[in-house]
């Protein structure tokens, strides 16, 4: 491939494992809960999935930062880099409440897909995330990489490919070849399995 088009970066974009309030079935947004004990396993169990990689980043949020963590001591990979442009989208008057807690105080918002006041949406996100996925490209040009984020993250980056494949379970993800001026989407992952290491997704 010539020199001004070099190979692309392959980011292997997961989810977190269960946080504590994964585990409650609360919206999280910017909240920073930890992972659930559950969630460790999920991080531990999911670095036998992953194969060889350059490098591991995570969003600034700590069930993200916990995971990659987790995840790159098993693979003697590291140390961790911070990604805070990779932070699960802001949940505004949501953070923290059930999808009961959202039924009851904002009737049939969730049913026709209204968000309160604060919630960040696609736009936004997106914005962060391209440009996120832009610098691991520069850093790692044709590597590959692992990259710990979230739910909210890995699902803005499928609607801009057109893709809706629902939500994503922990440890879930998206394969995403990051070229010079353009993404190209690869299949979705799905790193830990098994009644043992599963558990009922939240948003």
């Amino acid at each position: 491939m010539p020199a001004d088009h070099p190979e692309p970066t392959r980011v292997l974009l997961v989810r977190h494992g269960q946080s504590a309030w994964n585990a409650e079935g609360r919206w999280q947004g910017h909240a920073d809960p930890p992972l659930s004990p559950l969630g460790v396993q999920q991080a531990v169990a999911a670095a036998d999935s992953v194969g060889t990689v350059d490098a591991v980043v995570a969003s600034d949020l700590q069930r993200a930062s916990t995971t990659a963590t987790l995840i790159a001591e098993r693979l003697g990979v590291g140390p961790v880099r911070c990604e805070p442009r990779l932070r699960e989208r802001d949940a505004g008057e949501w953070t923290g409440l059930t999808r009961a807690d959202i039924d009851v105080r904002w009737p049939g918002y969730l049913a026709d897909g209204r968000r309160p006041s604060g919630f960040e949406l696609d736009d936004a996100i997106l914005g962060r995330i391209l440009e996120a996925l832009a610098a691991l490209h520069q850093e790692h040009p044709g590597g590959r990489v692992l990259a710990v984020a979230h739910g909210g993250v890995i699902r803005a980056l499928e609607r801009q490919f057109g893709i809706d494949d629902g939500l994503v379970p922990n440890l879930g993800g998206r394969v995403v070849d990051v070229h010079e001026h353009w993404l190209t989407p690869g299949e979705r992952l799905v790193l830990v399995g098994g009644d043992r290491l599963t558990a009922p997704q939240q948003l």
